[in-house]
């Protein structure tokens, strides 16, 4: 497995995206497991999730206590950089809500920290900004957790360049991570994207299939990554995989999946390299 860099920390250049095993429309949990141990064996050391991924109002960290049950049952687990995030939530009506206080994330990051069992968690991001807080507050608790020895490195998601600044600044330059939105069809974080490249930030792109809906129509929806894909003889999903590990050493893309084949499949991305021509190809699509 390739690999690339998150602060101090090597990993596997493609992580797990565990969302899809714990809200809507999950899998039982022996194929969540499955899928999970299915990502170690193939060599990720990264796993994505957050205490807001689960379906119903009474089982807040459902995918955190799922991840930390795969890894204990792994002789691979204790490789893991497992990348969690606090201020996003959801009541239990399908909707998703917000809270950047310091004081829920202070909370949120001690709840997170006993479901994984762990004395400190490896990364731990700010969700979502938080309209009524002003972000520096939010970060300034994700600060204080850093400096107390609660996580080990420091991350926020969904932020714009500013933003991205700031939190970078309140940090004392140890901001590691961005993670942003970004696939084929929703490239508006490409200035993000760029900036972390400049500032040695690792860039960790969610739903960069498309999200769980539309990650089948990949292909159908963009015309150049069907044909590239053809052209090599693999999925459209995988070529898309290579085309954003192309795009900048910084970038880290977390694919969610529910399905051992699914993983394996983005996976195979890393041994995938596209040519000059393919990738201006893709980038212009």
């Amino acid at each position: 497995m390739h690999t690339r860099r998150i602060g101090d920390v090597d990993v596997s250049a493609i992580g797990l995206g565990a969302m899809p095993m714990s809200i809507e429309g999950r899998p039982d949990e022996e194929r969540s497991l499955a899928t999970i141990h299915a990502a170690l064996d193939a060599g990720v050391t990264l796993i994505d999730t957050a205490d807001a991924y689960h379906r119903d109002a009474d089982e807040v960290g459902h995918n955190e206590i799922l991840i930390a049950k795969a890894l204990a049952s792994h002789d691979r687990g204790g490789d893991v950089l497992v990348a969690t995030k606090g201020g996003h939530l959801r009541p239990g009506d399908g909707s998703w809500t917000l809270d950047g206080s310091p004081r829920h994330l202070k909370e949120a990051c001690e709840a997170s920290l006993r479901r994984l069992g762990v004395e400190a968690i490896g990364l731990y991001q700010f969700h979502r900004p938080d309209p009524r807080v002003p972000y520096a507050e939010s970060v300034g608790a994700i600060r204080d957790l850093l400096d107390e020895g609660k996580i080990r490195m420091a991350g926020i998601s969904n932020a714009n360049p500013e933003q991205i600044r700031l939190a970078n600044e309140i940090l004392g330059g140890r901001l590691v991570s961005v993670q942003n939105q970004f696939s084929p069809a929703f490239r508006s974080s490409e200035p993000e994207l760029d900036l972390c490249d400049e500032l040695g930030i690792a860039f960790l792109p969610w739903s960069p299939l498309g999200g769980i809906s539309k990650a089948a129509e990949l292909g159908s929806g963009h015309a150049p990554f069907a044909r590239i894909a053809d052209a090599h003889g693999v999925s459209p999903q995988r070529v898309c995989l290579a085309w954003m590990l192309a795009k900048s050493p910084m970038v880290v893309p977390i694919p969610g999946a529910s399905r051992p084949e699914t993983i394996r499949d983005s996976l195979a991305a890393t041994d995938l390299t596209l040519t000059p021509e393919e990738r201006a190809e893709l980038d212009a699509a």
